[in-house]
């Protein structure tokens, strides 16, 4: 099993999120992150989907997609150089002895503070998996109250 990476333009209007996620679910196709938002043209959206499978069933969802109607193109960036992201929004508890260990760890993520309560820090931080996963184990002793990710968008180099 593998993770393949996907950018489908769709029609922007309602239902079509319902029948692409159903496409998956009906056939038992796990969808390891979605982002979905609208394009410079308002009647066109993109969905970036990471999908875990072998090959085959990858290939599978391809063709599936691209026969629903509501679905413009589909982009498989499997062989193809492409920058991904994600963002990470975090909330950590911290006291006066962890505060400054915080800050630096987000200095070396390059990360951004949003917040600072009497209690918690709200911090953010965009990046590859990598650095999304990086992130969590460097803060994660530290006592993470609530994690948001937006899931992995990608665009071609080309």
């Amino acid at each position: 099993m593998k993770n393949y990476v996907l950018s489908v333009l769709v029609e922007n209007k309602a239902g079509v999120l319902a029948r692409v996620s159903g496409l998956f679910s009906a056939r038992g196709f796990n969808i390891r992150s979605l982002a979905v938002a609208e394009t410079d043209s308002p009647s066109v959206s993109r969905m970036s989907l990471v999908v875990n499978a072998d090959e085959k069933t990858f290939e599978q969802v391809k063709k599936q997609l691209n026969k629903l109607i509501d679905v413009v193109a589909v982009q498989d960036f499997t062989k193809k150089d492409f920058f991904d992201r994600e963002l990470l929004l975090i909330k950590l508890r911290y006291t006066s002895q962890s505060r400054s260990h915080i800050i630096k760890i987000i200095e070396l993520l390059e990360g951004k503070i949003l917040h600072v309560g009497t209690k918690v820090i709200c911090i953010e931080v965009v990046g590859d998996k990598e650095r999304v996963a990086t992130s969590l184990q460097l803060l994660k002793p530290y006592g993470i109250k609530e994690v948001m990710r937006t899931g992995v968008v990608a665009i071609g180099k080309e």
